[in-house]
């Protein structure tokens, strides 16, 4: 359990993450090119705020005590840059995110597995949201060992 806790703690770590670079970045990214992929970073600030409580809740309830700290923000000056740290972020997120479905079912959490399967569905749609800000394919996230 507490390997579960654990790995849930570094999860709302990087949820807090892509919180602070949706807010900051969606407030400095100029012109024409960059509004559309602006408004929706600001979407994406308030459903990962979402999924940070669902994820503070199911540690509290496993008998952990939430994270108040988040993991380093990356920020640049180019745009494209701050861009690909998102995708690069929600990739890892979607991976490990997978992990802990499977962990949690491992242990008979079925709850908990569901919950983080509607939240990995709403970090896909962020992940294809970057990608095409970025006019690129939305990367792979085979998960090994999970």
């Amino acid at each position: 359990m507490k390997e579960l806790v654990d790995a849930l703690n570094e999860d709302l770590a990087r949820e807090y993450q892509a919180i602070i670079a949706y807010t900051v970045y969606s407030n400095v990214l100029k012109g024409a090119q960059w509004m559309n992929i602006a408004d929706e970073l600001k979407k994406h600030a308030a459903e990962e705020l979402q999924h940070a409580l669902i994820i503070a809740d199911q540690i509290d309830y496993l008998g952990g005590m939430p994270t108040a700290t988040p993991k380093p923000v990356k920020v640049s000056e180019k745009p494209e840059e701050m861009i690909r740290f998102d995708l690069d972020n929600e990739t890892e997120t979607i991976r490990n995110y997978r992990r802990r479905v499977k962990q949690a079912e491992a242990i008979g959490h079925y709850a908990l597995a569901e919950q983080l399967r509607t939240i990995i569905s709403q970090e896909q749609e962020h992940q294809h949201d970057l990608a095409t800000a970025l006019g690129i394919d939305v990367p792979d996230v085979f998960c090994e060992g999970a």
